[in-house]
Parts: structure tokens; C-alpha cells; sequence
């Protein structure tokens, strides 16, 4: 197991491991058995704990913060590799008990691990989530290549589950191909899609604000609710992140994603995953680096939001 910037060893910033009293906590979630093209999501959480070594004192240049001391390494989820729903069934428990100790930050894996967070979060809360998805593809597909679920259907399935508030699901740089019904679901449902050709040429916060206030207008619209943020690295373009399972040129920048996370900061988020690095194939740590910048960008936000 492998930590975050310079906290300890090998851990997300070199992070000591998570414990009790531990307000915020990262875990690594290894597994890519539902790709559809290139595997290799399993080594992400491995990578990009290595890439936030390069975090140093991890002081954020706009929060001011660092989650040193207040942050930890829980290590990655003992999983199966056999099985879909098998490794769905041990993440639970594991899940569970972590989002009741810490505001948590997983680490993927590929996107088939996000539905089962969900699963957890709503059983924890009571209710449902309203959700921030950053990703190239719509993930709404009903069915993973004739099989019933896997890292494409997730959020038609946390839709069909009643995980997710439908009208508070907000979908980001959105351009893969697909039928109308798959890429324009979440819309139909009553969510916001922004897609990549919509959020070109926007990049600082004040050429964002249109669309940082959409999603803030509708979660004040449905009374708040806790939201969930998944970002998929394949929202960006593959300049920027070439490793990765299904690249799909025409993606976000990194300095848009950034941007997003700064100023989406005062959010009620109550979690996040970034998934989807392959680093088999990636350049230069490119797509490590950014996973690690954007999760250690969410964990600085939510330090200045909490007070802690």
C-alpha cells in the first residue's frame, strides 16, 4: 500500500494510516474487471498515491490548506478479483464502516465501483444523493455488452434504484457516442448535461460561473441534498490524460476540472471518487498526476468547508 504527499511512506501524501478521529480519509478501490477496452484501472490507486508524492507540504496554492493531520490512509479494499457482484458484496461492509469514520475519498478502480458507494452512502444517509458525474460517457447504457452492469450502466442503475435525487444529477464533459436515449438519459430524466462542446473555451471561474450556478440553483431548488462526486479521469481530453481505459478525444482540460473543483468547494459534498487511471497507458504520469491533483484539490476544499 502506497500514501498521499509526503505524509508518510507509500500512502496518498505520504498519509499515516486512517484512524479513529481521523476526519478525513482516502482508499484505494483495485479493480477494473468491468472495462470494455484497455484494463489496467486496477494499478490506479497504486499510481497516483505515487503521484501525489510531488504534493511536498501539500499546501494549496488557492485554498491555503494542507490535509496534513487531518488526513489518513485507510489502504486499498480487500476485493475479490473473481466477479462483478462479488466484489460488489465485499466492498459493502468495508464501505460502510469507512464513510462512518471519515469523509472518504476512493480511489479506483474502474466506474462499475461507484454504484455500490452509492448503495452505502444512501443506506448511511437515509436519503438520496444528488450527484456531480465528470466523464466522457453518459455511463446510462441499460445493459455492459449484453451483461447487467458493469462500469457503463451505473448511473441508469442508481436512477432506476432510487440512489440519486434524478433532477439533481449534473453530468460534465459528456461527448462519446451513443444512442440519444443513453446520452441524453439523465436529461430526460429531469438532470443537467453539460457536455464537452458546451464547456469549450471555458475555463476561469468567471467564464464557469453560467454553469457552477445551474448545478447550485437546482441543489437549492431540491432543499441541499448531499452530493456525491465522481470523476471519471477520461473527462479529460487525452492530451492530458492518456491513461485511461476508453480515451475520447475533445475532452475537458485540466484547468477546467480544477476550476470546477475550486469554485463547487462550499458544496454539501459528503464523498468522491476519482477513477479510471490505467497507468499501463500512461505518458509521463500524466493521468496520475492529474488524479492526484484533483483529489487532493477536493480534500483541501473540504478542510476550508468543514473548518477543520
Amino acid at each position: 500500500m502506497t500514501s498521499f504527499a509526503f505524509l508518510s511512506n507509500n500512502a496518498f501524501m505520504k498519509a499515516p494510516p486512517a484512524a479513529s478521529g481521523t476526519p478525513f480519509a482516502v482508499a484505494g478501490i483495485a479493480w477494473d474487471g468491468s472495462v470494455t477496452n484497455r484494463p489496467g484501472a486496477r494499478f490506479g490507486p497504486r499510481a497516483i498515491r505515487e503521484a501525489s508524492h510531488m504534493l511536498c507540504d501539500g499546501i494549496h496554492p488557492h485554498f491555503n490548506v494542507s490535509p496534513e493531520g487531518v488526513l489518513g490512509d485507510a489502504g486499498d479494499l480487500a476485493l475479490p478479483n473473481t466477479s462483478l457482484e462479488s466484489m460488489r458484496a465485499a466492498m459493502m461492509p468495508q464501505v460502510s464502516e469507512l464513510i462512518r469514520a471519515h469523509h472518504m475519498a476512493w480511489i479506483g478502480g474502474d466506474h462499475s465501483i461507484t454504484l455500490p458507494l452509492l448503495r452505502a452512502y444512501k443506506a448511511w444517509l437515509g436519503k438520496p444523493l444528488a450527484v456531480i458525474h465528470f466523464d466522457a460517457h453518459c455511463d446510462t447504457w441499460k445493459d455492459h455488452f449484453a451483461e447487467p452492469s458493469g462500469h457503463g450502466t451505473w448511473v441508469y442503475e442508481a436512477i432506476q434504484e432510487g440512489l440519486v435525487i434524478k433532477e439533481c444529477v449534473t453530468q460534465l464533459g459528456i461527448r462519446s457516442s451513443g444512442v440519444r436515449e443513453a446520452r441524453e438519459y439523465v436529461q430526460d430524466q429531469g438532470g443537467q448535461i453539460f457536455s464537452a462542446r458546451q464547456l469549450r473555451g471555458l475555463v476561469n471561474a468567471s467564464q464557469l460561473d453560467p454553469v457552477i450556478s445551474a448545478i447550485k440553483t437546482r441543489l437549492a431548488m431540491h432543499g441541499n441534498p448531499p452530493v456525491y462526486l465522481s470523476l471519471d479521469i477520461d473527462c479529460l481530453d487525452p492530451a492530458f490524460a492518456p491513461g485511461t481505459g476508453t480515451p475520447e478525444p475533445g475532452g475537458l482540460s485540466s484547468n477546467q476540472v480544477l476550476t470546477f473543483l475550486e469554485e463547487m468547494a462550499d458544496l454539501p459534498f459528503v464523498g468522491m471518487d476519482c477513477v479510471e487511471v490505467s497507468p499501463p497507458y500512461d505518458h509521463a504520469e500524466l493521468s496520475s498526476q492529474a488524479a492526484a491533483a484533483f483529489l487532493w484539490t477536493y480534500l483541501c476544499g473540504r478542510r476550508v468547508a468543514f473548518g477543520k
